[in-house]
């Protein structure tokens, strides 16, 4: 018989009289995940998963929280039936080296980890041919669990660890199609912030592809979270209104600061506590630190900036492990490529920009870029 064994995050276990809980919401994302044809247990740190499909390991593999997911056989706890089961792991691999680990749950047991591992390694040294055993870099590493019953593995495949999504409460996304948000979001949401994302939409300036790419991006994140509500703000008004009433060289800054308040408007709505974007500290004219401190202002929310410390190379590469890289670069404008200035101010003063803002009708701007929101479930 085989079952999945689910290892979650070490974090979980040491929640204390919270463990439940974590562990709880852990197996309503799986179950959320994978449906309800599966039946899900949870047994002395780890999850069990009988009746599964193929499919459902790389579903469950991407649920946030869980460190990795094994296929194993499961045995009666007896050296007899571990050692066939080992050799029938083992056989069909194509390797010249293994070991042997032990993880003995059940203290009662006979035998310790380690007799166990010696005792299995030479069952399997007898009856497949051409191996050694390397303790230190081994091709293949075969695992033995005693728990109620006997779990034999050899493909651990590692998950996304962090913690259960929705643990942590609810922020907002600011998601644009650039390559930095959508990491930004998956980072936060592997810490169990629940994310609600908002997209700009510069219509006609920006394209209806421009919009399915984010919307493409959002399904991309869903694939972790679930499902996602984006909203799509319509930002082609404001953008008209700061451009004709504003100095150029302040554009960026101020059409920021509307983002900012929007999406705390729609926090608000939402529930939500916090605001999240996808700036890395000096990458452009708006992310310098004075930039940040002046859209900060307009907004009395937290704002999370979890890229702010990070070299672009370093973000690309996890846009490339979370499948987000391809559509983010693809050459569709979005509302902060549009109206860009020549010169924009890298050092913003607080009350330049106050002062600059005194001739727009924020508030009327911000309520009815509030109110004439498509909102899409992804």
């Amino acid at each position: 018989m085989k079952k999945l064994l689910v290892k979650y995050s070490s974090e979980i276990t040491l929640k204390g009289l919270n463990r439940k809980v974590f562990e709880d919401l852990l197996i309503r994302n799986i179950r959320n995940k994978i449906g309800r044809e599966a039946k899900i247990t949870k047994e002395q740190g780890r999850i069990i998963i009988e009746n599964y499909t193929e499919d459902m390991l790389e579903k469950v593999n991407k649920v946030f929280g869980v460190l990795g997911v094994a296929e194993a056989v499961v045995v009666d706890k007896d050296m007899e039936s571990i050692a066939k089961a080992a050799v029938d792991v083992l056989k069909d691999i194509q390797f010249k080296t293994f070991k042997v680990e032990c993880k003995r749950q059940d203290k009662k047991f006979p035998l310790n980890s380690l007799e166990v591992s010696k005792k299995i390694g030479g069952e399997i040294l007898k009856n497949i041919k051409d191996i050694s055993v390397d303790v230190h870099k081994p091709e293949v590493v075969l695992t033995v669990e005693i728990r109620n019953d006997a779990y034999v593995y050899s493909n651990f495949i590692q998950g996304q660890g962090g913690m259960p999504y929705k643990s942590a409460g609810k922020g907002v996304l600011l998601l644009s199609g650039g390559i930095d948000s959508p990491v930004a979001g998956y980072m936060l949401a592997k810490r169990g912030l629940e994310l609600i994302s908002v997209y700009y939409h510069s219509h006609p300036y920006t394209s209806e592809r421009a919009k399915e790419k984010v919307i493409s991006l959002a399904k991309k994140l869903a694939e972790f979270t679930g499902n996602l509500k984006l909203y799509v703000v319509p930002f082609t008004k404001i953008q008209m209104e700061i451009i004709e009433k504003c100095r150029e060289d302040e554009l960026t800054i101020i059409m920021r600061r509307f983002m900012m308040s929007i999406a705390e408007e729609i926090a608000k709505k939402e529930g939500a506590m916090c605001l999240a974007t996808g700036e890395s500290l000096g990458q452009v004219a708006s992310q310098t630190l004075e930039s940040m401190y002046v859209t900060n202002n307009a907004v009395s929310m937290p704002v999370f900036r979890p890229l702010v410390g990070m070299d672009k190379v370093d973000i690309m590469d996890i846009a490339r492990r979370i499948d987000t890289y391809e559509t983010s670069i693809l050459p569709y404008e979005d509302c902060c490529t549009i109206f860009v200035p020549k010169h924009p101010k890298t050092k913003p003063r607080l009350c330049d920009i106050q002062k600059s803002e005194e001739v727009l009708d924020i508030k009327g701007l911000i309520d009815d870029a509030v109110s004439n929101a498509e909102i899409i479930i992804v």
